[in-house]
Parts: C-alpha cells; sequence; structure tokens
C-alpha cells in the first residue's frame, strides 16, 4: 500500500527539509492517482547479508512489488525502533534522516545480527474499490467479511497502517542456537532456524506473533528475488507456525499483513500491520558453524 514513506531517493544535496517536503508532494499524488501501490510491501535490504568484522553496513529500507522496491528515505518521525541485536546485545542503527540507505551500523561481533525497523502510524483514507482490492491481494477476509456485515463493502476506508520489518545477516562463524527473536513489534515474523546453517531446499519454520501473542489464519507469503512470481503461501496455524520449503538460494522476503478495527486513539476504521523479514540463502552454509 502507498507509504507515508514512499517517495524516489532525492538527489544528493537536497537538505533533509526539502526532501521530506519532496516526500510529502509524491504521496499525495501516488495516493491519489495509483491504484496499483496500495499493496505495497515494505523490507529490509542491508547493503549485504554477509558483512565482515567491522565492517560498516548501510540499511536500506524499500517499498514495492515483487522484490523491485523503491528507496524509502528516513522520516524520523515515523520512527518507533531502529535497531540491531547480535551476540553482544542491541543498539540503535544510526539513523540518516531523509536519506537513502536509511541507516549504517557498524558489525561489533561476529555472529547472527538481527536489524528490526517498527514505523509509528500512518493514516490513508481509500475508496471502496481500491481498500476492497488491497483486502483481497492480502488475504484479509476477517475485514472483507466485517465490511459486508455492517453493509460498508461499498463505502471507503479509514486506515491506520504500520511497518514491521526485520532482516537477518551473519558475519563469519555462527551457531544454530543463533536465531531470531522477539523485537516486541506489534506484528512481527520469528524464524525458528538460523538461515545461515540452512541449505536450498531445507525447511524454514517461522512464527508470526500479534502483540506478543501466537496468531492463527494469517497469510503468509515467501518470494525469492530469483522468481518472485513463483511465491509461497500459507495460513499460520493454531499456534501462528507456518514452514516454507526454501527451494531456491538468494533473497527471500517473507510477509505478512493483519488488519483489525482501529482502537481508540486513532483516526481510523482499521488498523493494519505490515511484517516482514529478509535473508540470504546460500548454496553452502555460510562461515564454520560454532561449536
Amino acid at each position: 500500500m502507498a507509504s507515508s514513506m514512499f517517495c524516489r531517493s532525492y538527489p544528493d544535496g537536497v537538505a533533509p527539509r526539502a526532501a521530506r517536503a519532496l516526500g510529502v508532494a509524491v504521496i499525495a499524488l501516488v495516493s491519489a492517482t495509483s491504484a496499483p501501490l496500495l499493496a505495497h510491501d515494505m523490507w529490509i535490504e542491508p547493503m549485504t547479508f554477509v558483512p565482515e568484522l567491522g565492517q560498516v553496513v548501510s540499511v536500506r529500507l524499500r517499498v514495492g512489488q515483487d522484490l523491485l522496491g523503491d528507496p524509502l528515505p528516513l522520516d524520523p518521525a515515523l520512527v518507533s525502533q531502529f535497531i540491531v541485536e547480535d551476540t553482544a546485545g542491541r543498539k540503535p542503527v544510526v539513523q540518516r534522516e531523509g536519506r537513502d540507505p536509511a541507516g549504517l551500523l557498524r558489525v561489533g561481533s561476529p555472529g547472527l545480527m538481527v536489524i528490526g525497523y517498527r514505523s509509528n502510524p500512518s493514516v490513508i483514507e481509500l475508496a471502496a474499490e481500491k481498500f476492497n482490492q488491497y483486502v483481497k491481494e492480502e488475504g484479509l477476509d476477517a475485514v472483507a467479511a466485517m465490511r459486508a456485515q455492517k453493509n460498508q463493502t461499498g463505502a471507503q476506508a479509514r486506515e491506520a497502517f504500520a511497518r514491521c520489518a526485520k532482516s537477518l545477516i551473519v558475519s563469519g562463524a555462527t551457531a544454530e542456537q543463533q536465531r531470531d527473536r522477539p523485537f516486541g513489534f506489534t506484528l512481527e515474523l520469528i524464524a525458528e532456524r538460523n538461515p545461515y546453517l540452512m541449505h536450498v531446499n531445507d525447511e524454514m519454520p517461522l512464527q508470526l506473533l500479534y502483540r506478543g501473542q501466537p496468531i492463527a489464519n494469517v497469510l503468509v507469503v515467501a518470494m525469492n528475488r530469483r522468481d518472485p512470481a513463483a511465491r509461497i503461501k500459507a495460513r499460520t496455524d493454531a499456534t501462528g507456525h507456518v514452514t516454507f520449503k526454501l527451494a531456491q538460494r538468494g533473497m527471500w522476503l517473507i510477509k505478512a499483513v493483519h488488519m483489525v478495527p482501529a482502537p481508540a486513539g486513532l483516526d481510523a476504521t482499521w488498523a493494519s500491520y505490515w511484517a516482514s523479514t529478509t535473508f540470504d540463502l546460500k548454496d553452502t552454509v555460510s562461515g564454520a558453524p560454532v561449536q
């Protein structure tokens, strides 16, 4: 969907204030004229998934479809959390206001690192046809049923949406016990295997949490950059789990969307939360496993 951060990268020399103004203008145009942009995915795409120890890694935010994304220059007003956690602990990603890449981090410890970005909600108003289209595309059957029950299918919708994106990267040796972990995001995908100790055709189990609790019957989609059209889909079971067989090497994006009636305090009818996680799958295991 059209994010309040959706825009192309800014030319060098454009001041952050001017860049934000340009971004607002672009968003207004996109929201008004581009129905296909309503269901855009958002993900983290680091400069590299396998950095060297001590390397400074650029952290890029992307929005798009089929893993073809436009940059999201950082808007500090939208950032709730922008963090990285490694074997030494958690620390903030260095934010680059109005810039792409949106952040920087230095690899200080070997092993698996988890990058997380959580946005504050943004509000958008959508015509009925556009809203119904993306509700269908994202498998939000319960929302469609509630709108039909209330005779609202033909009504426009005011929605507050928030992004909950993660990315797994690795430096040097890693171990099976080094895995993804919860960050406390409203909607959050947890990878239950270390992808850098996996091979092509291995299975990746994931759990989806909503407000820290497993959530059932939410559509989860996995796609690979080499063939994004060959996406894999599954709904979470009673424990919030799905399992995907990852049959291609390269960058994977796994994502889910959950929507509920907007809670009190939000100037909207609906609240949606967009979770994603990215990682790279190699033909062979990365590094030498830690014993």
